[in-house]
């Protein structure tokens, strides 16, 4: 296992794993506690997600779950290809609001760790698209933030499928502001 970027100050990592092919296929170790210690990553994850997105340009989020339950994520595509976004909401970061795209696909053995204070969406690029994501905390839906991906403070831009109609959530599309999301405080 080894990490291949690093971005927002060494915060949010891609990490490539090792992959075991022979005749049969391939074998690959998607977490080994072990391993994460010994490029740096401590956290203990309690929760797997797994989400299907059927339709080709689905958008999930920007989500982010706030104090008591903030989450540090694992992600990765089991099959097809996602835009990955990843959106620092550390309301006293240099970084704040500033956003990185990376694309994940079943084919490149890559994944992305992303800490607590970061929010995260993915747009899918594929028909029938499978992400798997290990979290560091329970969901709590009374903490759950969703910044509206077309917020202009976000300016996301995301390049040749800007103008594509996608498939999102009645409660993404009820995201609110980075600028509202700053004025927020944090609940005890």
């Amino acid at each position: 296992m080894i990490i291949l970027k690093k971005y927002f100050n060494n915060k949010v990592l891609v990490i490539k794993s090792n992959v075991y092919s022979d005749s049969r296929g391939f074998f690959s170790e998607f977490y080994n506690k072990d391993d994460f210690k010994k490029i740096g990553i401590h956290k203990e994850f309690k929760q797997d997600n797994f989400s299907l997105s059927k339709k080709k340009f689905t958008l999930r989020g920007i989500h982010l779950q706030e104090k008591p339950y903030s989450q540090a994520k694992l992600i990765r595509v089991v099959y097809g290809k996602i835009i990955d976004i990843i959106v620092d909401l550390r309301k006293k970061s240099d970084t704040f609001g500033m956003y990185k795209k990376i694309t994940l696909s079943d084919k490149n053995s890559e994944m992305i760790y992303i800490p607590e204070g970061f929010g995260h969406g993915f747009l899918t690029l594929s028909k029938n698209t499978m992400v798997n994501y290990k979290v560091s905390n329970f969901y709590s839906p009374l903490s759950e933030i969703t910044i509206h991906y077309k917020d202009s403070e976000l300016n996301l831009n995301l390049g040749k499928y800007e103008n594509i109609k996608f498939t999102v959530s009645k409660k993404d599309l009820k995201g609110i502001s980075i600028y509202d999301y700053k004025k927020r405080k944090y609940k005890k």
